[in-house]
């Protein structure tokens, strides 16, 4: 990314912005919205960022997202979610200028990514595509399944996988026989914020599984998946932490290098 950035700088005369909102003080918002900054800065981009507090009204803080939107000098626009609970996350979303959505989840955004049209992607989906193409994993005609439904991981990673040319299912809380359907991927994405749900009953020999669960517990952060059980069954397995979570960070950068190359 920071040779990419370089690039756009001297050829634009002007550097990738990416403008960061957190609403409260919650600590581990903070630590991502830390790392996201760090990030910005190896690559060789500006950040900026708006901390607003617990109770600032929703109407303040749509404001303030519809006024970054305006600003020539914004590339990317990142709110943290979720906010506080007297705030609508999808009212927040919604006032994101879609060539600034960094994050990917504004309605305009997905429906470009659910029509097959290039556009801003959800970061961590398009991370684990990213770490799939990198350790050469053929995605043509393989049966990928994806525990997790969710806007920000399952949707968007369908329609990348089905992009690909792989077979799909998602599964989510009704899905009858649940091991069993994970049983036949080729590879298996966890998603569903349960600790360590995913055994090795879950997998099928020679598997490639894609933790994307990130869980505090008393024993500390753990994924989706059952590490030391799963490892002796998959070919190849995602860790938490140190996996997927990079790779998101790495996107976002991608994300608003992106933005700021359409922009001009």
């Amino acid at each position: 990314m920071a040779v990419e950035v370089a690039a756009f700088v001297e050829k634009s005369g002007r550097i990738p912005t990416l403008a960061t909102v957190l609403i409260g003080a919650d600590p581990a918002s903070e630590i991502y919205i830390a790392n996201k900054h760090k990030a910005c800065e190896a690559a060789g981009m500006k950040s900026v960022h708006h901390g607003l507090a617990a109770d600032t009204p929703e109407a303040d803080v749509v404001a303030l997202v519809e006024e970054l939107g305006a600003d020539e000098s914004v590339d990317g626009i990142l709110v943290q979610l979720p906010p506080p609970d007297h705030i609508d996350p999808d009212v927040v979303v919604n006032a994101i200028n879609p060539a600034k959505d960094v994050d990917g989840l504004t309605p305009a955004s997905a429906g470009m990514l659910a029509s097959g049209r290039p556009g801003l992607v959800p970061c961590t989906p398009a991370g684990v595509i990213e770490l799939l193409d990198h350790e050469g994993f053929d995605l043509n005609g393989a049966e990928a399944v994806i525990v997790g439904r969710s806007n920000l991981v399952g949707r968007p990673l369908f329609s990348l996988l089905l992009a690909r040319n792989a077979t799909v299912t998602i599964c989510h809380s009704r899905t009858k026989d649940l091991a069993g359907v994970c049983r036949r991927a080729d590879v298996l994405i966890a998603a569903v914020g349960v600790p360590e749900l995913i055994d090795a009953g879950f997998v099928k020999p020679g598997a490639t599984v894609i933790d994307v669960g990130m869980n505090r517990t008393e024993d500390g952060l753990r994924g989706d998946v059952n590490f030391p059980e799963v490892s002796g069954v998959a070919a190849a397995l995602t860790p938490v932490p140190g996996g997927v979570g990079p790779m998101t960070i790495a996107m976002l950068m991608a994300n608003t290098l992106a933005a700021a190359i359409v922009r001009g």
